[in-house]
């Protein structure tokens, strides 16, 4: 008997959209996350991996939608395949069993190490970029999400017990986002 083929799709923000990952593939279930990359601990990520069993496959569009830096990487891998559930990443066309030859081993260390070096490249420039529009007096910031009066009302309705979740999801904007706003004076 064959295992399920479970899917995981993942972007940084709520705004952006999924559509694409894993697009045309045939799964029997599918998670999905709207948070970061930087670290592994993430709702859906954890629940996939709980849901997952033996003989399963757990099937991710790219690497860099599991893991952000090659240390997570391998190590995701690794304890996935350990529990005899195949690893397969759609857009690299690789496949990870936990009895993988030293070529594929080397293939994932290679590629995730490519994907963290672009991943850094693009944060150096975008840094970079910051700093001269910022000197030629044209960057002032990310405009603001919510105006003061949202964030008091936010507020207020904190104070009457309301969950900063669900005012997070009403409000559309992300809990890292309520919390900044919370600890800021405005």
């Amino acid at each position: 008997m064959t295992g399920q083929r479970v899917g995981y799709k993942r972007v940084s923000t709520i705004d952006q959209n999924t559509a694409r990952q894993l697009d045309g593939l045939t799964l029997d279930k599918v998670f999905e996350d709207k948070a970061s990359g930087k670290d592994t601990v993430r709702p859906q990520l954890q629940s996939v991996l709980e849901y997952c069993r033996e003989g399963d496959t757990f099937v991710i569009h790219s690497m860099d939608r599991l893991a952000r830096t090659l240390i997570d990487l391998r190590k995701m891998v690794s304890d996935v395949t350990a529990c005899e559930i195949a690893v397969e990443f759609v857009k690299e066309n690789l496949r990870f069993t936990g009895e993988d030859s030293p070529m594929a081993i080397l293939l994932l260390s290679m590629l995730g190490a490519v994907a963290e070096f672009e991943r850094a490249l693009i944060l150096e420039r975008q840094r970079e970029g910051i700093a001269i529009a910022k000197a030629a007096g044209k960057y002032r910031g990310r405009r603001p999400v919510l105006s003061a009066d949202r964030v008091a009302q936010i507020r207020e309705r904190l104070v009457a017990g309301e969950s900063k979740v669900s005012l997070a999801r009403e409000f559309g904007i992300s809990r890292e986002t309520l919390y900044a706003y919370l600890k800021s004076k405005g």
